[in-house]
């Protein structure tokens, strides 16, 4: 009985939760549906196709294997002898002394003491260490197509990942030893976080109460001057008494909310464009339902980056822009200007391309999950809804880092009953966006499946054809040297494809950090003056690194195209676009069900 008072006392799940359980019995059932939700929920975020993608590249696997089963004898032979000395080790008191597996350096799954002193949990990682190996052996030598090998490689990580005692209670000692001095409190802590997460659709990485957009986040002031069915215009106050006569426009990621670029005042990356005298206007798109699934790619490019061209240039009164891009925003950047160039249109000065791809041969990681078929079997789904779910993206990108993003918080939140700590980045990586069939589809088969874009007059785009080699503009690509969604060599071919003269720099990190790196902090390094022309190795062998922050670099670049110094303006929009509402706007305000 003691125990399941604690299941009632005050500040319990049983206490708070919303369904005023009043007995075992309905605190079972509710278990029980919500249970249910959840496989329901992992099916439709895709769950049945990580396992389905598993059996059949396994399937595959040992098809091949009987025409040559040596490296799969010698595998498990070493296999078993390894098990035989994990045995002796633990049998003869030498576990500590001579472990047989050790955790790969960075692994942090196995820091808890008790996994190298305890002989139980000594052996349990050990033995969970050694059969990974043997999956991951034999998955890299399965000398499969190329693009069957990646699938299958990650695949196989994620199935071993999903196996890892860390990820099960009895199993992992840091688990057990909270649960047992909390005296099993945790452990409902941890239900009851679950269950909160069940009604949510995704996993909590940080906690969401701290932070409120335009309170202490997306906070930078400014006002949304102009919007259509496809976005909000925001332009921002000046900080400086004088600006340069160009203004810049920035064009964030459909893909996800645009407050990555203005998460808080020290690690804004529009606060800093603002503090260099730039008049900066940004892109808020929508973030699309049901009832905008016949938006397109053409619309994105006409009713988006075109239709917010003209209206900068309408307020600030100048015929010339400068333009920022990042990710998904900078491939609609790409289609833009080669549009413009077909029409001679010269509007903008300048674009600013942050790890973007435009050439989609190599995808990176993402494709393990573009192929015809998977693509195909999306599709249905996207079209049947009316849009691509941002849950269903966020899930696939997760996995990508799957013990960081995924298994970490299952332990924490759910085994340990812990809340996340703050966190903007993951705050913001959590307010996930939409997209719409008709430009989804297109999106995946023309840009991913067949590489248009990159083909001289390969897609017409607004009536016309499209060819980057068109392209004049002076760009600055910034790509990172980790990124795993838009590869650095994969965005480098823009120097090869593109008509105009590239700046192009490698920051270290990733595809979210390597981006958003304050020049306040100055923190890691980036590499610049590679000689071009001769690939992207080449280019990295033959460049200079500078330490700290890109954002100075890119400033100063960006500078020498921001024309003279004007008075900065006194007020919001024009005659013909007065003031909307107040930054950020309402459209980032829209949070997906």
């Amino acid at each position: 009985m003691s125990g399941e008072g604690r299941l009632y006392e005050k500040g319990s799940f049983m206490e708070n939760n919303s369904n005023n359980l009043t007995n075992p019995q309905e605190f079972i059932n509710y278990v029980n549906q919500e249970t249910q939700k959840l496989l329901e929920n992992f099916s439709s975020a895709g769950g049945d196709d990580i396992f389905s993608q598993f059996t059949q590249s396994w399937t595959d696997l040992a098809t091949r294997s009987m025409e040559d089963p040596t490296v799969w004898i010698k595998a498990i032979s070493d296999y078993q002898m390894a098990q035989m000395n994990l045995w002796k080790s633990l049998l003869t008191g030498q576990s500590e002394a001579a472990p047989v597996a050790n955790p790969a350096p960075g692994d942090r799954r196995f820091s808890a003491e008790e996994w190298s002193t305890n002989p139980v949990f000594s052996y349990i990682k050990q033995s969970y260490l050694l059969g990974s190996n043997l999956l991951q052996n034999m998955a890299a030598n399965a000398k499969l197509s190329e693009t069957e090998q990646k699938k299958l490689e990650f695949y196989t990580q994620q199935y071993i990942d999903a196996m890892s005692p860390t990820n099960f209670a009895i199993t992992n000692p840091e688990v057990l030893q909270q649960a047992l001095e909390s005296k099993g409190q945790s452990l409902v802590d941890g239900l009851k976080n679950l269950l909160g997460d069940l009604e949510k659709g995704r996993i909590t990485m940080t906690d969401e109460s701290a932070f409120v957009l335009g309170e202490n986040i997306a906070t930078t002031e400014g006002a949304v001057v102009f919007q259509n069915r496809m976005f909000q215009l925001i332009q921002y106050k000046p900080t400086t008494e004088e600006v340069f006569e160009k203004p810049t426009l920035i064009v964030p990621p459909c893909i996800n909310k645009f407050y990555i670029l203005d998460l808080q005042e020290h690690n804004s990356y529009v606060k800093y464009c603002v503090d260099q005298g730039q008049t900066v206007f940004l892109v808020s798109w929508i973030n699309p339902t049901t009832d905008q699934s016949d938006i397109s790619w053409d619309d994105y490019v006409g009713e988006g980056v075109l239709k917010a061209i003209d209206v900068v240039k309408e307020i600030s009164g100048s015929a010339k822009v400068n333009t920022v891009a990042w990710c998904i925003g900078g491939t609609l950047m790409a289609s833009a200007l080669a549009v413009m160039a077909h029409r001679k249109d010269t509007s903008v000065s300048s674009a600013t391309f942050l790890t973007t791809l435009t050439d989609f041969q190599d995808p990176g990681d993402l494709c393990v999950f573009i192929d015809e078929q998977q693509v195909k079997r999306l599709e249905d789904k996207v079209n049947n809804q009316g849009y691509l779910s941002g849950k269903e993206l966020a899930t696939s990108f997760n996995m990508l880092r799957s013990n960081d993003l995924i298994w970490s918080y299952v332990v924490n939140n759910y085994l340990k009953g812990q809340t996340p700590p703050p966190f903007d980045i993951l705050y913001w990586n959590g307010d996930s966006t939409n997209l719409p069939a008709e430009m989804y589809t297109y999106y995946i088969n023309k840009m991913y499946l067949e590489n248009k874009l990159s083909e001289k007059d390969g897609l017409t785009i607004c009536g016309s054809p499209v060819d980057l080699g068109r392209i004049k503009t002076p760009c600055y690509f910034l790509s990172t040297i980790e990124d795993h969604i838009a590869p650095w060599k994969g965005t480098f071919k823009a120097t090869e494809t593109f008509g105009s003269n590239i700046e192009f720099v490698l920051g270290a990190s990733g595809h979210v950090a390597g981006v958003i790196n304050p020049a306040s902090k100055n923190r890691r390094n980036y590499w610049v003056k590679g000689e071009q022309g001769k690939g992207p190795d080449h280019w990295l062998e033959t460049a200079e690194r500078v330490e700290g922050s890109w954002w100075p670099n890119w400033a100063d670049w960006h500078k020498r195209r921001g024309g003279k110094k004007v008075p900065a303006p006194t007020a919001y929009g024009n005659e013909e676009h007065s003031v909307i509402e107040a930054a950020p706007g309402s459209y980032v305000a829209v949070r997906i069900a």
